[in-house]
C-alpha cells in the first residue's frame, strides 16, 4: 500500500477548551489515485492535509508513505521527504513578485533531485508565452496555473491541493481541475484534494467523506467523469 493513515487523531487546545479534531481516521490510497477529502468547514480535511504533508503532527496514529513512518522521521528527514516527494497547491497562490512565471517555477525544480523539463511543464499549463512576465501582470487563473507548475516540476510522488479552486471564477475552476486531472494522468502523481464542492467529488478515483473529524464515507468512484463534465 502506497500511502496509509491509520487511527489518527488530533487535538487543539489544552484543559477545558481541549477539542478533538480528526477522531480516529483510517484510510489507503493507491499510488497514482485521484483522492478527494470532501466535507464542509471543520470537518477537519484540511487538517488532515497538513498532516499528510509533514505540516502538523498527529497525538496518535500514523501515517505512511511505502512503508516509511512520518512520525519517526527526524526533522532532517522530514524536511527532505517533503522536499522530494510532496508538491503543495493552496487556495492562495504564495508566488515570488519579482520573479517572473519561468523562474517561480524553477523554484520547485531547484528542490529536486529529479526534475521535469521547465518549458514542457510551461507549454502543458499554457503559461509558455507569459513566462517572462511577473505574476502582478497575470489573471489569478495564469497565477494558480503557476502555483501548479511549481508544485509539479519537482515531479513529486503526493500532489497536495487545498481548496485549489476556491479563489476562482466558476470557468477558470473548471480548468484549473482539468490540469490537475491532466497532471494526474500524464505524470501519474498521486492527488489528494481538499474541497467542499461536492461536484468536484466526481472527477476523483477515491472520494474521503469528513464529518466531524471523523471518515464518513470512504468509496472508489465506479462512474469518473472528466473535469470539464463538472456542473455546479
Amino acid at each position: 500500500m502506497f500511502l496509509k493513515i491509520h487511527n489518527l487523531q488530533k487535538f487543539y487546545g489544552d484543559g477545558e477548551n481541549r477539542i478533538q479534531v480528526l477522531k480516529g481516521i483510517d484510510a489507503e490510497i493507491e499510488k497514482g489515485e485521484m483522492c478527494v477529502l470532501l466535507g464542509p468547514s471543520g470537518s477537519g480535511k484540511t487538517t488532515l492535509l497538513n498532516i499528510l504533508g509533514g505540516i502538523e503532527t498527529a497525538e496518535e496514529g500514523y501515517v505512511s508513505i511505502n512503508g516509511d513512518k512520518i512520525k519517526d522521521m527526524s526533522e532532517k528527514n522530514l524536511t527532505l521527504y517533503r522536499r522530494k516527494h510532496l508538491g503543495y497547491i493552496f487556495q492562495m497562490y504564495n508566488l515570488i513578485p519579482n520573479l517572473n512565471i519561468k523562474e517561480n517555477i524553477e523554484v520547485g525544480a531547484y528542490l529536486s533531485d529529479n526534475p521535469l523539463d521547465v518549458d514542457d511543464i510551461l507549454k502543458t499549463l499554457g503559461l509558455y508565452e507569459h513566462r517572462h512576465k511577473l505574476p502582478n501582470q497575470l489573471s489569478g487563473g495564469q497565477q494558480q496555473r503557476t502555483a501548479i507548475g511549481r508544485a509539479i516540476v519537482k515531479n513529486p510522488d503526493i500532489l497536495l491541493c487545498d481548496e485549489p479552486t476556491g479563489a476562482l471564477d466558476y470557468k477558470t475552476s473548471k480548468e484549473i481541475l482539468g490540469l490537475i486531472q491532466q497532471i494526474n494522468e500524464k505524470y501519474g502523481s498521486t492527488v489528494i484534494m481538499v474541497t467542499h464542492n461536492d461536484a468536484i467529488k466526481n472527477m476523483a478515483d477515491r472520494v474521503i467523506k469528513l464529518r466531524d473529524g471523523a471518515v464518513r464515507k470512504n468509496y472508489l468512484n465506479e462512474q469518473k467523469i472528466s473535469a470539464e463534465m463538472l456542473e455546479w
